[in-house]
């Protein structure tokens, strides 16, 4: 199955995570999902900007610089039903 074959939502999912696992910053918990968020350990500082846009479309928004988040990506489109 390719992402064409799919619900968009799936293949915006997937685009995503393979584009935030180039700067993962956790090898045993790259997750985490409480409150519907989805948070992905990936450090935003190293991604281009143009990139941090791209993933703020698929869904997923770089965490704030000073804040307790600033190192991840979360997202409310994919951590809640």
């Amino acid at each position: 199955m390719t992402t064409t074959d799919m619900p968009q939502a799936w293949a915006d999912l997937l685009e995503g995570l393979t584009l935030l696992a180039k700067h993962q910053n956790n090898d045993i918990s790259p997750f985490n999902c409480t409150h519907d968020q989805l948070t992905v350990m990936a450090d935003p500082a190293m991604f281009t900007s143009e990139e941090i846009a791209h993933l703020d479309n698929l869904g997923f928004t770089a965490g704030k610089p000073g804040s307790e988040n600033e190192e991840t990506f979360y997202s409310h489109r994919f951590g809640s039903a």
